[in-house]
């Protein structure tokens, strides 16, 4: 018999070799893993499908590779990158598809060419499949706009084809307008989006969001800027900039209760000739001004304080410039809606509409006792303004939009019998 001494040996030989083997085993594993990983990642590289995918190195990674709950960016990229290559979704195209999209306000004040609002103003563009080109509309500015190759409409729905890689197929149109043509209130945006989405739909080519934007970067890239196309794809309020190799936005709240009073002129405002009346350089002082004034303004938005509105709008980049030369109404119908009680007034995008914030509407506002409200006084205090220097036009109260454009009507349908969408397109 072995004795105790002997027995304990050979039991600790066999823990020593048992660990090993598991050592061994689970270095294999390891090595193992590591390989599929490597073959994956080649694969991917490999792949021959689009990503759509925008590389930003600015953005916040770890060495241990944490992901903090704001990178929402790096977390469907790596949720992209798990899945081995971007799929292309929705591949059957569409014969038919209408676009609901809103109207917007740029700039608010100093936030020249990077700010933006959506208005709960819209239109609605039907795009189909026909054997002859042909564009009709009815509505807001229906006998102004383009009825050509050279309406934004079409033009966003050729950049949606040439970004699919699909030859553009013959299309009418039919716009129902209720966005007020050139009148500072996004139409020409809101047709260049209306028209990217439709054609994407059209063509049966879907785009991602995260780490690229990529509608935005169509969009932006037709219009110049991302002030009137952001919330237009978006809703909200915007803010937008370039980041050195894409554009990028994110949300602004929107206050609760905030409602929109405008003067909308019965003239068109170019905004060629806006742009035309300001000067290619701004003094440091200036600058300095905006600055303050834009941060300032998005402090006021986020933090709920609508008292200080009236001095986020402020700005000397473009506004007074815009009122000396082009419209002499600016400030007299700016100062009258703050007076009558508006929490502040500004330029509409290059104009020539006046935006008015209001505060205090609950609900439904015609179940609301007007006294709670200042929109009539303010309104009202615009119109006079607006007798006051021989200037037509009408006056419309409404609100921000939280969403943006979005589709509404499509043949043949997403839905199915086992799946439907939101209104049942």
């Amino acid at each position: 018999m072995s004795s105790p001494s002997e027995n304990k040996g050979l039991i600790a030989v066999m823990v020593a070799g048992t660990l090993a083997g598991a050592a061994v085993a689970y270095g294999l594993l390891q090595m193992n893993e590591r390989r599929k990983w490597e073959i994956r990642r080649e694969s991917f590289a490999r792949s021959s499908k689009p990503s759509f995918i925008i590389g930003n190195d600015t953005e916040t990674r770890t060495d241990a590779g944490i992901v903090l709950p704001h990178n929402h960016e790096e977390k469907m990229r790596r949720r992209i990158a798990a899945r081995v290559a971007v799929e292309e979704d929705n591949l059957t195209p569409r014969r038919s598809v209408t676009v609901r999209v809103p109207a917007t306000s740029a700039n608010i004040g100093p936030g020249y060419d990077c700010l933006g609002m959506a208005v709960d103003l819209w239109s609605e563009v039907t795009v189909e499949r026909a054997e002859q080109f042909s564009i009709t509309a009815e509505g807001e500015g229906a006998t102004q706009m383009p009825k050509d190759e050279s309406n934004y409409l079409v033009i966003g729905v050729k950049a949606a084809f040439d970004t699919a890689k699909k030859p553009m197929p013959t299309l009418k149109y039919h716009v129902v307008s209720r966005i007020p043509y050139a009148r500072g209130l996004g139409s020409s945006s809101a047709a260049i989006v209306a028209g990217i989405i439709a054609g994407l739909v059209l063509a049966g080519h879907r785009l991602p969001c995260w780490g690229s934007e990529a509608l935005l970067q169509i969009a932006a890239g037709i219009e110049g800027h991302p002030d009137n196309v952001a919330p237009a794809i978006y809703g909200g309020i915007q803010v937008g900039i370039h980041n050195g190799t894409r554009w990028v936005t994110e949300r602004i709240p929107c206050p609760s209760g905030l409602q929109l009073v405008m003067f909308i002129p019965d003239f068109i405002g170019k905004t060629s000739s806006a742009r035309g009346v300001l000067q290619p350089t701004v003094s440091r002082e200036e600058a300095a001004f905006n600055v303050g004034r834009v941060a300032f303004l998005v402090h006021a938005f986020c933090s709920g304080n609508l008292d200080n509105l009236r001095y986020g709008v402020q700005d000397k980049m473009h506004q007074p410039q815009r009122g000396e030369k082009l419209y002499k109404y600016l400030f007299p119908m700016i100062d009258a809606a703050e007076r009558a009680g508006a929490c502040c007034a500004y330029l509409s995008g290059a104009g020539p509409t006046v935006m008015a914030f209001t505060s205090g509407a609950s609900g439904d506002i015609f179940t609301q006792r007007e006294k709670e409200r200042t929109d009539w006084a303010v309104a009202n205090a615009m119109i006079q303004t607006a007798d006051a220097f021989g200037i037509k036009g009408k006056l419309l109260v409404t609100s921000a939009a939280n969403e943006g454009a979005r589709v509404v009507k499509v043949e043949p349908p997403f839905s199915s019998d086992s799946i439907t969408y939101r209104d049942n397109i």
